[in-house]
């Protein structure tokens, strides 16, 4: 628990250190990010939570005058790397892992017994990573304006993860695990560790990234395995923009929104 408190509040510091931000502009930051995903969503885009808090935050410290462009070159290197990242690790744990196993163990029910288990402990610690990194980005805003405690931050982003996995995810799941490229337990089980590793390096640096960037970046990284043919340049070219699209609608509405109503 206290590496998880670590690794978010050093995205919590990234996030505060980009703008000064009053509650209320918090909150319309939260407001601008959560309509951008909510909209994305609804297109079934599987796109990313940090990018569209760090545009709104820069937004609001773009119309304040207190935005701090040298630590968003940092993030913005991170984003670029994150997927090529995922791709590369993904694509080189399936080549070796399958090697491994198809050498040592030969035994079909041995085998999907392994995938099956490995899925869920693979999917527990990629949920860890995911907490850590970011729920820390959604909820830094109000942890950087002083309006919630770290523990409190924490616990009110998880509960919302959930709520909204219940509530509104199946059209994102439908995406990521069907349109990118075909998937098979093994390829679902090192696309997990792909992303789960990749936030996890990330979280350590102190980052902000995106876990959609990184698992649709290890979906490709499997499906290349198979053939680039075999990955869907249609999908890929409409994730892709909403990745660009996303930031820059959560800046807009955050400016849009403090010259409106503060």
């Amino acid at each position: 628990m206290e590496q998880l408190y670590f690794c978010q509040w050093s995205s919590w510091e990234i996030i505060g250190e980009l703008s000064t931000l009053l509650t209320i502009e918090a909150f319309y930051c939260s407001l601008a990010a959560g309509i951008t995903m909510t909209v994305l969503t609804y297109f079934a885009i599987p796109t990313s939570t940090s990018q569209a808090i760090i545009g709104a935050v820069v937004g609001a410290g773009i119309l304040s005058g207190s935005a701090d462009f040298s630590k968003l070159f940092k993030i913005i290197i991170c984003w670029l790397v994150t997927p090529i990242g995922a791709i590369v690790l993904a694509y080189s744990l399936h080549r070796c892992l399958k090697y491994v196993l198809d050498k040592t163990i030969t035994n079909i029910t041995h085998l999907n017994h392994l995938y099956s288990t490995g899925i869920i402990i693979a999917g527990c610690y990629s949920a860890y990573t995911l907490g850590s990194n970011n729920v820390a980005t959604v909820t830094g805003v109000y942890v950087g304006s002083g309006f919630l405690s770290a523990g409190m931050a924490s616990l009110i982003g998880g509960l919302s993860i959930t709520a909204g996995i219940i509530t509104y995810g199946k059209k994102v799941m439908i995406t990521v695990g069907k349109e990118i490229a075909p998937l098979d337990p093994f390829s679902a089980l090192i696309t997990i560790l792909a992303v789960a590793f990749t936030l996890h390096i990330f979280t350590q640096i102190g980052v902000p990234v995106s876990s959609s960037q990184a698992i649709v970046g290890a979906v490709i990284g499997v499906g290349i395995v198979g053939g680039l043919r075999t990955v869907s340049a249609k999908v890929v070219t409409k994730i892709t923009v909403g990745w660009f699209m996303t930031p820059l609608a959560a800046g807009i509405l955050t400016v849009l929104f403090i010259k409106l109503f503060v």
